[in-house]
């Protein structure tokens, strides 16, 4: 598996490219998360509906819900379809939207879009557009579509803010959102959301349900309602999958909203961290066993960054003394609370290594700061204390988001 850190944006996209490839190419083989006929079944398609689509599409389904609950679309719409895959839902709009209406039939990847392409040759069908684009830059015109449908899609998106932005651009004033996604009620470990392989079976890269729900009413759209929530990952065929989705919360929720007819204001970047620092935020810094990283971090800053602002003033002539003992006592307690907060998070990977480190680094300070001071000594003692606070982060995110080891 993957380090803590350290994928990119494009190693994401390929994975998730890779993963959705192999689906259209070959739908038989295994997969962690449901698929086919069985699937759209489980997540609430009827069974007639089902019948009217080419078997080539609905054995590549990969939808995590049943959108067509909104019953947004109507005779002669001009609908956008976020991430069509082999088309399932794109062909059940088209039939909705009859011959007055058309499809625009988005996906990123190459294979899915081929074999949309493959079916609709054959099927005949003539009010079916495929796009091969990213949800992030949606290559239509403003206010060009009456509807737009997604299923399963924008967890897979990075940049989640713009692709609300763009679904906002290309809809016609009041036009309507219905959309199935998969949310989580807690949040991703460290780590994580780097994962690529997490990031296209669905599980890391879907967003906190209040959260992702914010996303749609900040980019201006209105009567959002929530028209189901369901255990989509119940269904997976993978122990691992289920595991890391039970303790995320994850599950889908189906979605039906309408586009406001004037543009919002962009939310200012002050006004979105003051929300993140919203009590119900804070406990979710807990909850990723965080607290131990920023306690350190505030150590860090009081030590070095006070030091910097001191010698930055004095540039200007400006002096000012500090009371030493009460300076080193909050960097020591500051570190001390690291530690304690890696106590705590013993309960979440009972792996001792990472509270020894943390508590030799503290240690090192103390020892540093109180009994006989030395620069060497200080900042290996950091170096400890951040050692340790990464291990513990990491074997959090080995717990609760890697595979475990079958016997």
């Amino acid at each position: 598996m993957v380090a803590i850190l350290g994928f990119s944006k494009d190693q994401i996209a390929a994975a998730v490219q890779a993963m959705y490839g192999d689906v259209a190419k070959d739908p038989g083989q295994y997969f962690h998360f449901p698929i086919g006929r069985p699937a759209a079944l489980a997540v609430g398609y009827p069974k007639s509906l089902l019948d009217q689509v080419p078997e080539a599409a609905v054995d590549r389904f990969v939808g995590v819900g049943y959108p067509f609950r909104a019953d947004a679309i109507e005779p002669g719409d001009t609908v956008l379809d976020i991430g069509s895959g082999a088309g399932t839902d794109t062909l059940l709009a088209s039939r909705k939207v009859g011959s007055g209406g058309k499809v625009f039939a988005l996906d990123l990847t190459p294979e899915m879009v081929a074999q949309l392409k493959k079916t609709l040759r054959e099927a005949g069908i003539k009010n079916v557009e495929p796009i091969e684009a990213n949800a992030e830059e949606i290559p239509l015109p403003e206010q060009s579509v009456d509807v737009v449908t997604s299923n399963g899609v924008l967890n897979l998106v990075l940049d989640k803010r713009k692709a609300c932005a763009e679904i906002f651009r290309v809809l016609r004033p009041t036009g309507w959102v219905q959309i199935a996604d998969i949310v989580i009620a807690k949040p991703v470990p460290v780590g994580g959301r780097s994962d690529p392989k997490l990031w296209a079976e669905c599980v890391v890269g879907a967003s906190i349900d209040e959260d992702y729900l914010n996303l749609f009413r900040e980019a201006g759209f209105e009567d959002i309602e929530v028209l189901r929530s369901f255990d989509y990952f119940a269904e997976s065929p993978s122990a691992d999958t289920r595991r890391i989705a039970a303790g995320l919360g994850a599950r889908t929720i189906e979605l039906r909203m309408r586009r406001g007819v004037e543009e919002k204001a962009p939310v200012p970047w002050w006004n979105r961290f003051a929300r993140r620092l919203h009590p119900r935020r804070l406990r979710l810094i807990g909850e990723r066993g965080l607290w131990g990283a920023v306690s350190a971090c505030v150590s860090l800053v009081a030590c070095y960054g006070t030091l910097g602002l001191l010698g930055i003033l004095s540039l200007f002539g400006i002096g000012m003394a500090l009371p030493e003992a009460a300076w080193a006592g909050f960097i020591v307690a500051a570190a001390l609370i690291a530690v304690i907060a890696t106590g705590f998070n013993l309960r979440l990977h009972r792996q001792p290594a990472p509270l020894f480190l943390t508590g030799l680094g503290a240690g090192m300070l103390a020892y540093a700061m109180f009994v006989n001071y030395s620069f060497a000594v200080e900042i290996t003692g950091f170096v400890v204390l951040f050692t340790g606070i990464v291990f513990d982060l990491y074997k959090i995110y080995e717990t609760q988001c890697l595979p475990k080891a079958s016997g």
